[in-house]
C-alpha cells in the first residue's frame, strides 16, 4: 500500500464522536482520550458488533408477533373486527383504499423484512472481514440507514385509518398487541443500524487490525 492510501487509523489517529477533534491514540494505538472534552475515544464503536447483533436477533424474534398478532381492533354498534397487518391490507384493498393499502405493504411488510436481510448480510460480512464489493456494501449501509427516517410511517398510516373509520362509520378503533410489536421491531432495527460501524466494511484493505469490535 503506498504512502498516500495509508488511513487514519493506521497512523494512530481517531476523530471524537462528541466533538471531531482528531487526536493521536495512545496504548498500542486502541484507546486514549479526547484533547479537546475528554472523552474516551475508539477507532471502531467498542462492542458494536455483540450491540448490533443482539439488537437485531431481538428484531427478528419480534417481527413474528409483529406480523401475526392484531394491529388495529376496529368496533361499532354493529360489527366488530381484528386485523393483523396482512388482513388490514387486504381490507384495505377490498374496501377501495388502495393507495393507502400499497403503502401500509411497503412499510409494514417490505422495508422492516429489507433492513432485517440487509442489516444481517452487513454484520455476517464484516465478521469474515469480506472484501466483497465493499462499495455497494456501503451504499446499502447509507440505503438501510435512509429507510430508516421512515420506519414508523406505519403507525401514521394506523392513525389515519383510524380517523377515517371513526368518521364515517362512527366506529371506535384501538391498537393491538401486534402494533407494539411492529414498534419495537422499527425501533430495535434503528438501534442496531446505529451501533453498526460502516468503518468495518472497509477494514479488511488496511495493512493490519486497529480496530475495536
Amino acid at each position: 500500500m503506498s504512502e498516500e492510501w495509508v488511513t487514519a487509523a493506521e497512523r494512530g489517529l481517531c476523530s471524537c464522536h462528541v466533538c471531531g477533534q482528531v487526536s493521536r491514540l495512545v496504548n498500542n494505538g486502541n484507546s486514549g482520550r479526547c484533547s479537546r472534552c475528554g472523552t474516551t475515544l475508539h477507532v471502531r464503536k467498542k462492542n458494536g458488533i455483540v450491540r448490533s447483533w443482539a439488537l437485531l436477533i431481538a428484531a427478528y424474534i419480534l417481527y413474528i408477533p409483529a406480523n401475526l398478532m392484531p394491529i388495529m381492533n376496529t368496533g361499532s354498534l354493529f360489527n366488530y373486527r381484528s386485523d393483523t397487518i396482512l388482513s388490514g391490507i387486504i381490507h384495505l384493498w377490498k374496501t377501495g383504499f388502495k393507495g393507502i393499502a400499497t403503502i401500509v405493504f411497503i412499510a409494514s411488510i417490505m422495508v422492516p423484512l429489507f433492513k432485517l436481510i440487509a442489516l444481517t448480510l452487513l454484520l455476517i460480512s464484516v465478521q469474515r472481514r469480506s472484501s466483497w464489493r465493499i462499495g455497494e456494501r456501503t451504499r446499502l449501509f447509507r440505503l438501510v440507514e435512509l429507510v430508516g427516517r421512515w420506519s414508523m410511517l406505519d403507525i401514521y398510516v394506523v392513525a389515519l385509518v383510524a380517523t377515517l373509520v371513526q368518521i364515517r362509520s362512527l366506529a371506535t378503533v384501538t391498537a393491538g398487541p401486534g402494533a407494539i410489536a411492529f414498534g419495537a421491531v422499527v425501533v430495535l432495527t434503528m438501534f442496531s443500524a446505529m451501533y453498526f460501524d460502516p468503518r468495518l466494511i472497509w477494514d479488511p484493505l488496511q495493512k493490519r487490525e486497529t480496530y475495536d469490535r
